[in-house]
């Protein structure tokens, strides 16, 4: 059944992933998928700790580590938000994110999008839908092993 051969491509994708951003993170002198969160920064901006752990799923004690690590290596600052001195804002250094982070994605990005040029305009657009279907998919089941854990 070609679904069953789709489904474990798309595994083998995500496990493929895994070991390739665990790769990145060692060469970049983070733990783990430090990294990736990093990434949040470089979408969404500053943000509170609490926001950042809503938004990695992880507690608020690993996002203080995780904040502390950022901190050391001079990726992200912490700040006192103006009208309200208890919140705290940590505010990314999106210049030093980029200088560790886009050289070791340089190659992989290069080859990514060469490999989707080769894609017809059908083509790609049957990969847009499959992919922000997947990602709904993905949010809802998120969502749901969240509500269900609290």
């Amino acid at each position: 059944m070609e679904t069953d051969a789709v489904r474990k491509l798309s595994q083998q994708y995500a496990y493929t992933s895994i070991q390739m951003h665990e790769a990145v993170a060692r060469r970049a002198g983070l733990s783990g998928t430090d990294h990736k969160y990093l990434g949040f920064f470089l979408q969404k901006g500053q943000m509170t700790a609490g926001e950042l752990a809503q938004l990695s799923g992880l507690t608020t004690g690993a996002v203080t580590g995780l904040i502390d690590r950022f901190e050391k290596k001079n990726l992200v600052k912490r700040q006192f938000a103006e009208n309200d001195r208890r919140k705290v804002i940590i505010e990314p250094n999106t210049e030093n994110i980029m200088v560790l982070l886009e050289p070791l994605y340089q190659e992989f990005r290069s080859k990514s999008v060469a490999l989707l040029e080769s894609f017809s305009s059908e083509e790609t657009k049957i990969l847009e839908i499959y992919f922000s279907k997947a990602i709904a998919i993905m949010q809802e089941a998120t969502a749901t092993l969240n509500h269900q854990q609290a």
